[in-house]
């Protein structure tokens, strides 16, 4: 597997706000699910909360791929660069 080039993405206030307090709510979730694999609780209600959590990261991860679309790989095809598109394309691939 390649390494990965360090790249950045200036994003602002709200977009940054908006990331962390979803993450901060999936990491309370993953936390009350830890919880409950310590309080031995049923294994069919920890498996709807792991869906629940793994349905919130989706999400996460599904508003990043937009915003990097519209803003990142729209940037570099402007400037002529099309190589954005199949770095998009490996990154779907990896989302599904």
């Amino acid at each position: 597997m390649e390494t990965l080039r360090k790249k950045e993405k200036p994003r602002d206030a709200a977009e940054k706000e908006r990331l962390t307090k979803r993450l901060s709510r999936l990491a309370g979730q993953i936390e009350g699910i830890r919880r409950m694999v310590e309080d031995d609780r049923y294994c069919g209600d920890i498996l709807l909360q792991l869906s629940a959590a793994e349905g919130a990261l989706r999400e996460i991860a599904n508003s990043v791929y937009e915003t990097h679309m519209l803003t990142c790989v729209k940037d570099k095809i402007r400037q002529g660069d099309d190589s954005a598109l199949l770095e998009s394309f490996e990154l779907l691939r990896r989302l599904k």
